[in-house]
């Protein structure tokens, strides 16, 4: 017996139950989105890996430690599986000049890979949905995105996600910041761990993102990049507070938020809670003004974020918040070799005009039959057997509420099933039934 084949570590199944979940969950996001005017954008899950050494920075984690990237034998190209997806959006938009005829406000769904240790809330294969809006400059953009994800926790029920809101100003500003970083850091380089040593040059700003407890006190004394903005950076995350202050929405200006990756300038946010132990940040994003020339494109402002699918349903189980399950509206019984032909017939019927029908196949008894019907969730069975088939009429039987039983003609089954759907289960008595 040969052995057994697994799926990768940290590359989860997501089975049926499960699925249900996400199911109810994209279904959700997809409105959501589609309410503010974004229009979902697909691209592939390989890219060229010039794309995200462009994009993301070669001293970042994500490029040094954790992009699944090989060489295509065939042409011996330097492939990625898509660590994120704001790139390959920028890419595609520059790509097929989605920008040139005006703004865009574009969302995706699917899957991201980076190759790190997999643990509850990180995975290797993780999923995201994000929106980008592409030719935007102005505050109000930022912060019609920090209110959309307001309004989504709103919408799901959801409370503990704090907002952590801080400016990285423009790429000249941060250059000039960065030199007084390096200067602060090199004064006390003995104090550094490791890893900060090998940031300095690379990327100082991510020091101020070390969870190392040793470094907090070190940390908490460096320079501030607000000391280091000029008017214009200023006026634009003043512009982006006073709207969320003008909406009730509380938020918490944290000058060590320096997301990590480097194409971000001007805001950046995350949206984090206490109830996900290490991995607290549901939604992260910000400004990329400078993003479409690193790739090669003309330059344009944007904006953006990402979530986490994976952390939000977490989020969701730790809050108890009630996710219906996928039910069908009939589940369809039948008794006889003829009834099982017959009932096919009356399964497209129905499904014609929009119920949803499982149709019991394999046989086996009418009592078991029955228990599959109840089990499945379903408000109302359809029996057919030799009786309904000479005469023209169905059972239909009530399995949840008052479990009364019908006799219905086939010709106005559909119109009966679908006002008993729409009403109380008890209105399947008035009119209809014969």
């Amino acid at each position: 017996m040969k052995a057994a084949i697994h799926a990768i570590r940290g590359m989860n199944d997501i089975l049926p139950d499960e699925a249900e979940r996400w199911e109810w969950l994209e279904e959700i996001l997809r409105a959501w989105l589609r309410s503010y005017g974004y229009r979902n954008i697909r691209t592939p899950i390989l890219e060229n890996t010039g794309l995200f050494l462009r994009a993301i920075g070669e001293a970042t984690d994500i490029v040094e430690k954790e992009m699944y990237s090989f060489e295509d034998a065939l042409n011996g190209e330097r492939l990625s599986l898509r660590p994120e997806a704001t790139a390959s959006t920028v890419r595609a938009a520059i790509e097929h000049n989605l920008t040139y005829s005006g703004p865009q406000r574009l969302y995706y769904l699917g899957p991201m890979y980076r190759h790190e240790r997999p643990q509850k809330g990180r995975y290797r294969q993780f999923h995201q949905i994000g929106a980008e809006a592409l030719g935007f400059s102005g505050p109000d953009i930022d912060a019609e995105q920090l209110l959309m994800c307001e309004s989504l926790w709103n919408k799901l029920n959801l409370n503990g996600l704090k907002l952590h809101l801080n400016s990285l100003g423009s790429s000249q500003e941060r250059l000039i910041y960065r030199k007084a970083l390096v200067g602060y850091f090199e004064a006390h380089i003995s104090d550094l761990d490791e890893d900060s040593r090998r940031r300095l040059n690379l990327n100082p700003l991510r020091i101020l993102d070390s969870k190392n407890p040793d470094m907090q006190n070190l940390i908490a004394e460096v320079p501030q990049l607000f000391d280091y903005m000029g008017e214009e950076s200023l006026k634009h995350f003043d512009g982006v507070r006073s709207v969320l202050n003008d909406a009730g929405v509380s938020y918490q200006v944290n000058p060590r938020l320096v997301r990590g990756l480097d194409y971000y300038n001007l805001t950046v946010f995350e949206w984090v809670t206490d109830r996900l132990g290490a991995q607290g940040t549901v939604c992260g994003g910000g400004r990329y003004d400078g993003l479409f020339e690193q790739i090669g494109g003309k330059s344009i402002p944007a904006f953006g974020w990402a979530m986490g699918i994976e952390r939000l349903l977490a989020l969701l189980e730790s809050q108890q918040i009630d996710i219906k399950r996928n039910v069908p509206d009939i589940y369809l019984v039948n008794k006889g070799e003829g009834a099982v032909r017959y009932a096919f017939r009356i399964s497209e019927i129905l499904r014609a005009h929009g119920i949803s029908v499982i149709q019991h196949c394999g046989g086996g008894s009418f009592k078991s039959q029955m228990k599959k019907a109840d089990s499945s969730g379903a408000p109302l069975a359809v029996i057919v057997g030799d009786e309904e088939i000479a005469t023209g009429i169905v059972t239909v039987k009530a399995l949840r509420e008052n479990k009364e039983q019908f006799k219905i003609s086939v010709d106005g089954l559909s119109n009966v099933i679908s006002e008993y759907l729409r009403r109380d289960p008890i209105s399947i008595s008035e009119g209809g039934h014969s």
